[in-house]
């Protein structure tokens, strides 16, 4: 039985060589190839990757709905909140067997900062950026799905970070993005700061940005027993609870956070009551994150215009 992987771009090629790295068989099928009908007559499959644009989603988990497929969906779902539902209820039951690719919750210092009591925080930010011209060889912003105004921009591309500060804390909302757009890319974001609270009294704020030229990945908390700082690229935790900060550093590479939410994947498509990493990304567990992802790109506000040329 194979898994095919439906785009071809460098996301799709590392899921197909991550695959075959865990033993499966993979087979890697760029969009521009994609053919409903031949695919709709194949029995060989037991699972779907699907790695294209963010604007290609809806038809491919209408296939796999009406195949029995279950599927890895690459983030975010939708922009909106009608395409979140259209997604959902097209998926149906399968949505239990299928994952949502947010692999930043299988980061050592996540995993490690969600089995904190984490009651006493009180305020948090998350932030995340770097020069989107210098993200992958061979890659043009410009004639990405990123450069699109639907679908596209930086709120997107960089929403780990707001879905983990959902995971973290369940009941928050959105309250206001501030956002910077470019010249030449109408209702493109290059910059988005989300303000966000929760009915327990927290206050924070996510921000996303294309244009550091330092990559940056880092976060604070602000809790009642303490100071907690976040390195998600040096993965570490800083603790200080008034008697100095402790550091904990973890083993991390990159790749290991897409192995192990193929992993969880693999084991929901054979069992869909597998055991599971504790904030696995199962698809029927996502609604409330991506609608949070959606409800926040329908209420960007843009200011001001980006200095960065192509």
């Amino acid at each position: 039985m194979v898994i095919l992987v439906i785009g071809a771009g460098s996301i799709g090629r590392r899921h197909a060589d991550n695959l075959k790295a865990l033993g499966e068989v993979a087979e890697l099928i760029p969009w521009r190839s994609y053919d409903r009908a031949a695919l709709e007559k194949r029995n060989d499959v037991k699972g779907v990757v699907i790695a294209t644009a963010t604007q290609v989603r809806l038809e491919l988990v209408t296939l796999c709905a009406a195949k029995g497929w279950p599927f890895y969906v690459e983030k975010p779902l939708h922009w909106t909140a009608e395409g979140v539902a259209e997604i959902y209820d097209a998926a149906g039951g399968l949505a239990k067997r299928s994952m949502l690719g947010f692999m930043a919750r299988y980061h050592p210092v996540v995993k490690a900062l969600a089995a904190d009591d984490l009651t006493d925080v009180y305020g948090f930010s998350f932030e995340i950026g770097h020069d989107v011209r210098q993200w992958r060889q061979n890659w043009s912003f410009p004639d990405s799905y990123a450069a699109k105004p639907e679908g596209g921009g930086v709120l997107l591309d960089l929403c780990h970070e707001l879905d983990l500060a959902k995971a973290l804390f369940p009941d928050l909302a959105i309250q206001s993005v501030a956002s910077v757009g470019h010249a030449d890319f109408g209702g493109v974001d290059f910059a988005s700061r989300i303000a966000l609270t929760d009915s327990a009294g927290r206050a924070g704020t996510v921000a996303m940005d294309y244009l550091s030229p330092v990559s940056l990945r880092r976060s604070e908390m602000s809790g009642t027993r303490g100071l907690r700082k976040l390195d998600m690229l040096a993965a570490e935790i800083t603790r200080d609870d008034g008697n100095g900060p402790k550091v904990e550093s973890f083993e991390f590479d990159r790749n290991d956070m897409f192995r192990a939410i193929t992993r969880d994947w693999l084991a929901l498509i054979e069992n869909e009551n597998a055991v599971l990493t504790p904030l696995a990304p199962r698809l029927s567990d996502m609604r409330a994150s991506s609608d949070l992802i959606a409800d926040a790109w329908g209420k960007r506000v843009f200011s001001g215009s980006a200095e960065m040329t192509f």
